[in-house]
């Protein structure tokens, strides 16, 4: 952590606002304060902060987060803007600039927008811009969120390559217990699922936030898989955390650097659709990494569109693996069992082509 020249930073809701949904100044202030410090040692700073729906609530008059999606939407869109004022005013105390970045899924899960993102990334760094990431929560329509920020910190560090992930939460560590149980204990250090085993995960009880230690250690376990050691600690810690000191609980990294896009299809996306595999489409795409053809291909579900993330499901109804699909499902019921050749002759050479393309499909977790 302490020799790290890229770390990405994330900050939950509760971290940066009072109960009653206003941004707390003195909190944002001192999150600043360590991470301008950081900045000044030559590190380049991806703060992803939460907290757009909470700091909308005071503004709109609300006393707790909203259910419904619309008032959500609403929160976002008016809690985003006084969020990242706050931040460009409060760096601007060391010359700093800021940067404001929303993200979706779909940004990622598409070439093009993917490609825009890491670029305009990669830029705003280059100038000595601190971008500030978050969700676009007002435009988003799976319950307002892909997941939580926790995992879009996860990925967006991937995406710009960092060293290193700083979770910061209203808790101190990962403890094998909830907290406030007596003889519950800090764990240090992660280095495997092993050291997971019997840990009770929950959610950490703030009224502003969404997430909790299932989605923090599901964070981790993202970022570390591809090498990136993480931290997860207090907001309180932060300084601490970012010096490599032992506070919180850090996660060992393992694994290597896959594909940053293959990376949201397995982890920021869910299958809009089913396409069912003989034995021998199973083998292929999982044993010998092959492209999906129409001829391993027995039935589909669901309606999508050309583009959309599908799963693969093998004979025995287990989804093996999943992708980005180039024909809508519409069309795929008539291609099923039938070579590509004998598609080109009859269909046309449009048709002479992969259902899904090898560099368009992620194995799913439990077959890699």
């Amino acid at each position: 952590m302490s020799s790290a020249s890229k770390v990405v930073v994330k900050v939950g809701s509760s971290s940066l606002t009072t109960p009653q949904g206003m941004i707390d100044v003195d909190r944002v202030d001192a999150l600043v304060d360590v991470l301008a410090a950081r900045r000044r040692t030559g590190t380049q700073i991806v703060l992803v902060s939460s907290g757009a729906i909470a700091a909308g609530l005071g503004p709109l008059g609300l006393s707790a987060r909203p259910r419904d999606l619309a008032t959500q939407q609403a929160a976002a869109s008016v809690g985003q803007g006084v969020l990242v004022a706050r931040y460009t005013s409060s760096f601007a105390r060391y010359s700093l600039r800021v940067g404001q970045v929303l993200l979706t899924a779909d940004d990622m899960m598409r070439r093009a927008h993917h490609a825009n993102a890491q670029r305009t990334l990669a830029r705003l760094l280059e100038l000595g811009i601190v971008p500030i990431v978050n969700e676009n929560d007002t435009v988003a329509t799976d319950e307002i969120r892909f997941g939580d920020n926790d995992r879009l910190a996860a990925l967006v560090t991937h995406l710009i390559h960092a060293d290193a992930l700083v979770l910061l939460s209203d808790v101190d560590a990962l403890y094998d217990g909830p907290p406030s149980r007596a003889g519950s204990k800090r764990l240090a250090e992660i280095r495997g699922p092993e050291d997971l085993a019997g840990v009770e995960l929950g959610k950490n009880g703030a009224a502003v936030g969404t997430g909790g230690m299932i989605t923090k250690v599901q964070a981790a376990r993202i970022a570390t898989g591809a090498g990136v050691p993480v931290v997860l600690t207090a907001a309180a810690h932060a300084a601490q955390a970012l010096a490599g000191a032992d506070v919180g609980t850090y996660f060992h990294p393992g694994g290597r650097h896959p594909g940053t896009r293959l990376l949201w299809l397995a982890h920021a996306t869910t299958g809009r659709g089913l396409l069912h595999l003989d034995q021998g489409a199973v083998e292929a795409i999982v044993g010998r990494r092959k492209s999906l053809l129409p001829a391993g291909v027995t039935a589909v579900e669901g309606d999508f569109a050309a583009g959309d993330p599908v799963d693969l499901c093998g004979p025995q109804g287990v989804v093996v693996a999943r992708g980005l699909v180039n024909f809508d499902a519409t069309e795929i019921p008539g291609l099923l069992g039938r070579s590509t050749k004998e598609l080109a002759s009859t269909l046309g050479p449009e048709y002479e082509r992969e259902l899904i393309h090898r560099d368009d499909i992620v194995i799913l977790e439990s077959h890699n």
